[in-house]
C-alpha cells in the first residue's frame, strides 16, 4: 500500500493507486492523483469526474468503458459521451483513470 501526502493529510492508496477509503476523496486529492498520472484537470475532466461519481452513487460500481461512454452520452450529450473524447481526456484509459481520479474503486472488468 502506498500513500498520497496532501496538505497535511495522508491518503492511503492500494497497489494500483486507487483510494483505499473512498471517503478520503476531495477535489485536491483528485488533482494530486491527476498530477501523478501526468494530467492537469480542466473543466472537461471535472464534468466527467462528477458524472462518474453520480454514476457510482446510483449504481454502487465503477463502470467499464462501454457503460461509462453510454452514461456520459446520456448525461452530457453524445459529443462528450464518445470514446474519442474520453480517451483524449484520460490518456487512452478512461474507465480506469477516470475512476481513480473520481475516488472510485477500479472497474472490476478492467485489467
Amino acid at each position: 500500500m502506498t500513500t498520497l501526502s496532501l496538505e497535511g493529510q495522508t491518503v492511503a492508496l492500494d497497489k494500483d493507486g486507487y483510494l483505499v477509503d473512498l471517503s478520503d476523496w476531495s477535489e485536491p486529492v483528485a488533482e494530486a492523483l491527476a498530477r501523478e498520472s501526468g494530467l492537469s484537470l480542466t473543466a472537461a475532466h471535472w464534468e466527467i469526474l462528477h458524472a462518474l461519481r453520480a454514476f457510482y452513487a446510483e449504481f454502487q460500481l465503477s463502470p467499464a468503458n462501454r457503460p461509462l461512454i453510454k452514461y456520459i452520452a446520456l448525461q452530457l450529450g453524445p459529443e462528450k459521451g464518445n470514446s474519442l473524447h474520453l480517451n483524449q481526456l484520460f490518456n487512452g484509459t478512461p474507465a480506469k483513470l477516470a475512476a481513480k481520479l473520481a475516488g472510485l474503486p477500479k472497474p472490476t472488468n478492467c485489467l
